[in-house]
């Protein structure tokens, strides 16, 4: 047990370790400082911004802002949906594949643009390499450039500076930060032993003498990003579990801290613009804390394996869906990871997950900022810190100021609308599905929710599914037979709003707060640097994911727990 939890921990003393200097590096590209790239990229970006046309001085209001990114988003949806439709004909393609249907292709490229990445397919039988590099590759980039423009626009909002111009925060986010990254993470991933190459799939005789075909492909700069964008998309149907996107342990490694580093990282980048990096490592602290009670709340549960299955093999740890060369503890911290940082990778099997880990994720993708998604999940702290102000505003009759900015009716009413949306675009459709779904032992197509788990299993898998797309997080409780009419256009609906109703709200939020008139600080403003404020937020997200969610979690993964327990 304590070799999984030292494991786990040396992990996150990396991520710590990390955190300040990338911080740090993230906040001088979006202040427009000098950094070391700059006589390579500085050229490059002229380069892109005569080529669109992009009027670099000029600032966008939050209306505009929102206007670009519905804008661009929609025509790189058609450009690859158009992709999909044609792969049949199109080149980099060695099997032969045909176009997937309509609606598969209609979810997979909202799902992608979104930054969810929610598959409803296996990759390496659906697309071909032309629409696994050209389309799906190309959105893991922008639509993580898009998520980390609208975190970083929301900052300058709070902190009083314009909201700058998206289409040179898109370019600076792929420029600057995604793509070097990108080049030395996917030649690091290649030489410990993931694939890059453009051959067709290998015919081997196996020692049986029966023919096996091992797919392959250009994985490793696909693996790579699909991390560090929290994108989560695998190249391969397992996903992240498969050798050839996650062979070993300092693969696993490298894909962990990929997907926690921008995020993290946010923070600490918040405390540069703001100048107070005091409040910066609180609100750091505070999320990592939740982070590893959800950690230790999950590998718990994973260590002590079923109670049903111990009482048979004696004490072991849950294996179930796991692969043996990460274990339980790598396992475990893989999926509160993915789960709180809205990536949506995995190397096991969440579907097998003891309920303590179907806990865990679920409340990880319900709060959405442990740690969060790629920039929006930064923003969605401090809508939460927002809305904390506000509440302790009213407990001692003082109107709530934030950053020397007052909080008034528009910004209360724009925080409840952000988180608002995320219960509406779950438990609505989850609601319908359950209500006309049957629950089946075993995969059932001819059913209209295709759940393959009984009972409180089954409404978790349900639910997780709806909550994933809201979430923008992509991961699944596998065994679901989701790859139907039904599944891909209903989770289209929560893909869409879970992705642009919150982000208009955001930048409208932020466009509010940067028009404001600071106010000066007096002996009764509340500071929101201290140990104290930052406990009560804390409290404030626990209450509200619990006040919003509680029913689903008690009728899932609580009550499966309980019934596990006692022994049935």
């Amino acid at each position: 047990m304590w070799q999984g939890f030292f494991q786990i921990a040396l992990t996150l003393i990396l991520l710590v370790a990390i955190t300040p200097f990338f911080g740090s590096y993230i906040a001088k590209v979006f202040l427009h400082k000098k950094t070391l790239l700059d006589p390579v990229i500085n050229p490059l970006e002229r380069i892109i911004y005569a080529l669109g046309g992009i009027r670099t001085k000029d600032d966008m209001t939050g209306w505009q802002y929102a206007q670009a990114i519905i804008f661009s988003n929609l025509v790189m949806g058609i450009f690859v949906y158009l992709i999909f439709m044609f792969q049949g004909i199109l080149p980099l393609n060695p099997t032969n594949l045909q176009a997937p249907s309509w609606d598969l292709a209609l979810h997979t490229t909202i799902s992608f643009v979104t930054n969810t990445n929610q598959q409803h397919y296996s990759g390496e039988t659906t697309f071909s390499y032309a629409s696994q590099m050209l389309a799906l590759g190309f959105l893991m980039f922008t639509s993580a450039a898009t998520g980390l423009s609208v975190g970083i626009a929301f900052i300058r909002g709070l902190t009083g500076r314009p909201l700058g111009n998206f289409y040179v925060d898109l370019v600076r986010s792929i420029t600057r930060i995604l793509l070097p990254i990108s080049i030395v993470g996917a030649i690091a991933l290649l030489i410990a032993g993931v694939p890059e190459t453009l051959a067709a799939p290998a015919t081997v005789t196996t020692l049986e003498g029966a023919t096996q075909v091992i797919a392959r492909g250009p994985v490793a700069h696909f693996e790579f990003i699909k991390e560090l964008g929290e994108n989560g998309g695998g190249f391969f149907g397992i996903n992240s579990a498969h050798p050839y996107e996650n062979p070993n342990g300092f693969t696993n490694l490298v894909e962990i801290i990929a997907m926690v580093c921008i995020p993290a990282a946010l923070i600490i980048t918040y405390g540069i613009f703001a100048n107070n990096k005091k409040q910066g490592w609180l609100l750091f602290w505070m999320v990592f804390i939740i982070f590893v009670t959800l950690v230790v709340v999950t590998g718990v549960g994973e260590y002590q394996g079923n109670p049903l299955v111990n009482n048979l093999i004696g004490d072991s740890p849950n294996l179930e869906g796991k692969e043996v060369r990460f274990g339980w503890a790598e396992t475990a911290l893989w999926a509160v990871l993915t789960t709180g940082t809205m990536c949506g990778a995995v190397n096991g099997m969440h579907d097998s997950l003891m309920p303590n880990g179907g806990f865990s994720t679920l409340f990880n993708m319900f709060v959405q900022m442990v740690w969060g998604g790629q920039g929006t999940g930064t923003a969605y702290l401090f809508v939460y810190l927002i809305l904390t102000v506000f509440l302790t505003g009213l407990m001692v009759g003082r109107t709530p100021e934030f950053l020397g900015r007052k909080i008034e009716k528009r910004e209360i009413v724009l925080a409840s609308v952000i988180l608002l949306v995320h219960p509406i675009a779950i438990l609505i459709p989850s609601a319908i599905t359950l209500s006309f779904a049957n629950t089946v032992a075993a995969p059932d197509t001819t059913t209209l929710a295709g759940i393959t788990n009984p009972g409180f299993h089954g409404i978790s898998q349900v639910v997780y599914e709806y909550t994933s797309a809201a979430a923008n997080n992509g991961s699944g409780f596998e065994g679901l037979v989701d790859g139907t009419l039904w599944w891909n256009l209903t989770a289209c609906f929560s893909l869409l709003a879970g992705r642009y109703l919150p982000t208009v709200a955001l930048l409208l939020l932020a466009d509010s707060m940067t028009r404001k008139q600071p106010v000066p600080e007096t002996a009764g403003t509340l500071r929101t640097d201290t140990l104290l404020f930052t406990g009560v937020t804390a409290g404030v997200i626990l209450i509200l994911g619990v006040l919003t969610f509680f029913p689903v979690l008690a009728l899932g993964p609580i009550a499966e727990g309980f019934l596990l327990a006692s022994g049935t």
